[in-house]
């Protein structure tokens, strides 16, 4: 699982200097943890996070944000609550999810938004 900076976000993920417009960077979908390492449910998520990056890393990317140290990418997407996870699929709209979300409820999420699994 990678931490990205403002720069690996811009890259990797959203350039929203360059596009007003929602325009993804990346080659498969992703999904984006914003956490700080003060957060007790962010610390709870951590590993969670890290089994579904082992299990799913052919089909998704799985990003950290520190919303301590990236306070900037943080106000962009007005985080307001941590933890705050972004799920964004290929060709749509990202959607934002709160809160600290049991393993099986975030792996029906990455299968149903960020694959497109029917079940």
């Amino acid at each position: 699982m990678e931490l990205l900076t403002k720069q690996s976000f811009l890259d990797k993920v959203f350039n929203y200097e360059q596009n007003k417009e929602w325009k993804f960077e990346g080659d498969k979908p992703c999904l984006i943890d914003f956490y700080a390492d003060w957060c007790g449910p962010c610390k709870i998520l951590a590993p969670v996070l890290d089994e579904l990056s082992e299990e799913y890393k052919d089909q998704i990317n799985i990003y950290k944000v520190d919303t301590e140290a990236e306070q900037e990418l943080s106000a962009t997407f007005g985080i307001r609550s941590i933890p705050s996870l972004l799920f964004i699929p290929m060709n749509e709209q990202p959607q934002m999810a709160q809160g600290a979300l049991p393993k099986e409820q975030l792996k029906d999420a990455i299968n149903k938004v960020l694959l497109k699994q029917k079940n």
